[in-house]
């Protein structure tokens, strides 16, 4: 075996050295010999307190390889302070153990020379069966491009990740450093699994936001399903998105994410109406079988658009939506009434106002489905355009040759000016209660009125130029209030509530207005349904957001959303902390909201509105006919024969809602009711006594019980 050089020569210093080491002490103390072991034995103490010090791996190696000086300067110094060469030749032995030593030290002191080759004297180990390397899972060379192997590489050095390979890797056009990598699990017929965004971008030192992974679909040529995946990793792309997104992409990460305000969805097209002032945002659910659920407030946020609900609506349509921000209020916009707008069509229809949209929106005056009359229902408070609503829908009914009957609580300026164009109209509680009692009756007249082709009574048929008769359409302004009348209340909720059931049959609807459609407040659960059924209920502001959407879904099936109105349109101007902190007002730039509008459609969809204007301050004789419609001949004879047509303005008659009390009786039998004429319909305390003619209806005859019974 031969020993390599360096070996050989280390073996020779220490024996050439350990003589000198023995020698040079006590034959010459002085001589400089002494001082170079001296110093080479400094130096080696310094190598080793640096070792000792050091946090870097192999500390006893590098003490080890100092040691050979340490030792010698010790021996000098040893020889040095002993007389002679020592008792026993002590320094002799001390040099000796010190070369010796030295020839053990050599072979571990090599080790801590880097790439030294192995040392020739040791023996050449025998080779051993070694095991057969388990095959790398790195993709084999298939002449990929310079882009996928340096992905390749990456993605070795990282473990492979989920077990998978890097069939292939594709730059995005124009992108530096964005690319799609094609991964495949590297076992055959496993599904890939435990991939997180994390794992594939941190080999390619990128934040796991820009990494988005996805299933690869079955292709022509290429396999798909589980054990595929798609990677698409773009640093350059999400830069450029955080800054400066597109409308899909601000949609798809504000609005449509898990914590948008329209979870889900996905935006279509956004569009822009110039000389309308406003932007269309059309969207629909990434899947089609979900209901929206809009936050409009956080959608605003998101888009930038102001929180503001007079300047941006959404309408929903199954699985898609539509979001209108406008740049003024629309709704503050005046439609003026025309009679071209207000006269039905064919199918007994008309226009009643516009939406957000510029979309007309149309109500009816007869149900061309049902072949029947149509009820009315608006509701909403004081000052909302519930009477406006009134003019524009009795001009519409006149315009198709119908009557029109009015009844309110009070007389205001309004009504009376209706009057002048409609058949009949009165102002007080008395009043509804007579017209009411009057429609009752027609139902029966007209049950029995003869048809002239047959001679045979027959059920009202709308736009029939047959029938003998026309259609009646009998208003109460503020039912609730007449309802609730102390005289004549019960009166009116009972023929009320008669009428919206079986008025239709004989061309009789029932149009009640004011501020609930609650039982408690005068509107029965069967009334209430009638209505619903048999016309599209109308809702101005109820004084609150909140009631008014309460109002809307107590006249709906369901309860979908119902759109807001606010007490009035205010555009948000500048910032209101900003203000806040300057001490400055709120700006005072609000809009009233009146003439707009909940109106239920029959699919029972809200939609907002805002109604026609009609000019109360003018002249309304060109929204109505010519000629106003009335009752037919035969009709007034019957309604008078029952003593039920007059001027339903004289106070109330002797025995008309209930019967009077003998005179005998001395005051002691008088009804319970109160007494009195003139405006309030009260009935005079003396009067005729029980005569049987006065009973005219079942609860007259209650009356007349109680009375006698002095119940």
């Amino acid at each position: 075996m031969t020993t390599p050089r360096s070996v050989a020569l280390e073996r020779l210093a220490y024996t050439l050295a350990a003589p000198v080491l023995a020698v040079a002490p006590n034959l010459y103390p002085d001589s400089p010999v002494n001082q170079v072991v001296q110093l080479a034995g400094a130096v080696g103490v310094g190598g080793w307190i640096l070792a000792a010090r050091s946090d870097a791996p192999g500390t006893g190696r590098k003490m080890l390889r100092w040691s050979p000086l340490a030792l010698a300067a010790a021996v000098d110094v040893a020889a040095g302070h002993t007389t002679g060469f020592g008792p026993y030749g002590l320094d002799g032995l001390l040099a000796a153990g010190w070369a010796a030593a030295g020839l053990l030290v050599m072979p571990f002191s090599r080790h801590t020379r880097r790439r030294h080759r192995p040392a020739l004297a040791t023996p050449t180990p025998q080779p051993v069966p070694a095991d057969v390397p388990e095959e790398s899972v790195a993709q084999p060379d298939d002449g990929a491009d310079l882009l996928t192997r340096d992905a390749r590489t990456l993605w070795e050095q990282a473990g492979m990740p989920g077990r998978t390979h890097i069939v292939k890797a594709t730059r995005h056009p124009g992108q530096q450093h964005d690319m799609t990598i094609l991964l495949r699990a590297s076992e055959t017929g496993r599904p890939i699994t435990g991939l997180s965004e994390a794992a594939v971008a941190a080999p390619f030192g990128v934040h796991s936001s820009d990494v988005v992974l996805a299933e690869v679909a079955i292709q022509p040529g290429r396999q798909g399903g589980p054990g595929w995946m798609e990677a698409r990793i773009t640093p350059d792309a999400n830069q450029r998105r955080r800054k400066a997104p597109t409308d899909q992409e601000r949609w798809t990460d504000k609005v449509g994410g898990p914590k948008g305000g329209a979870s889900g969805s996905e935006l279509v097209h956004k569009t822009r109406d110039n000389e309308r002032g406003v932007t269309f945002y059309r969207a629909k659910m990434s899947d089609s079988t979900e209901t929206p659920r809009i936050d409009l407030a956080k959608v605003c946020r998101a888009l930038g658009l102001p929180e503001d609900d007079s300047c941006v609506f959404v309408l929903v349509d199954g699985n898609e939506f539509l979001i209108s921000a406008f740049d003024e209020p629309p709704l503050s916009q005046i439609f003026s009434a025309t009679r071209e707008l207000l006269t039905p069509d064919a199918k007994g229809m008309y226009v009643c106002g516009f939406t957000t949209t510029g979309q007309p929106v149309k109500t009816m005056v007869y149900q061309h489905d049902k072949n029947a009359p149509a009820h009315g229902l608006t509701l909403g408070v004081s000052r909302s355009g519930k009477t406006q609503f009134f003019a524009i829908n009795m001009a519409a009914q006149s315009l198709d040759g119908q009557i029109v009957w009015l009844g309110t609580v009070r007389k205001d300026e309004k009504t009376t000016v209706l009057g002048r164009y409609i058949d009949r109209q009165g102002s007080n509680a008395l009043w509804m209660a007579r017209s009411l009692r009057a429609a009752k009756a027609l139902c029966e007249i007209r049950a029995e009125m003869p048809w002239p082709h047959d001679g045979q009574p027959h059920d009202y048929k709308p736009g029939d130029t047959r029938c003998p008769y026309r259609q009646l359409n009998v208003y109460g302004d503020e039912f609730m209030t007449a309802a609730q009348d102390a005289d004549f209340g019960e009166f009116i909720q009972k023929d009320g509530e008669d009428l919206t059931v079986t008025g239709l049959k004989y061309g009789i609807g029932f149009n009640p207005a004011g501020q609930s459609p609650f039982a408690h407040n005068g509107f029965s659960t069967e009334m209430k349904d009638n209505l619903r059924q048999n016309s599209r209920p109308v809702i101005f502001n109820m004084g609150s957001p909140g009631a008014t959407r309460k109002a809307a879904e107590g006249t709906m099936e369901n309860a979908y959303d119902v759109p807001t109105i606010p007490a009035r349109y205010s555009r948000s101007e500048g910032s209101a902390i900003e203000r806040a902190m300057r001490g400055e007002a709120d700006p005072e730039n609000g809009v009233s909201t009146g003439g707009v509008a909940v109106i239920v459609l029959d699919n029972g969809r809200a939609i907002l509105m805002r109604s026609l204007y009609a000019d109360f301050d003018t002249d309304l004789a060109h929204l109505f006919p010519d000629e106003v419609n009335r009752l037919t001949d035969y009709e007034v004879s019957e309604l008078e024969k029952r003593g039920l047509w007059f001027d339903w303005n004289e106070p109330v008659r002797p025995g008309e809602f209930w019967p009077e009390p003998d005179e005998d009786d001395d005051g002691e039998g008088r009804s319970r009711r109160r007494g009195g004429g003139g405006g309030k319909g009260g009935r005079s305390s003396k009067g005729g006594g029980r005569r049987s003619e006065q009973v005219a209806s079942p609860r007259q005859a209650l009356e007349a019980i109680k009375n006698l019974t002095d119940a």
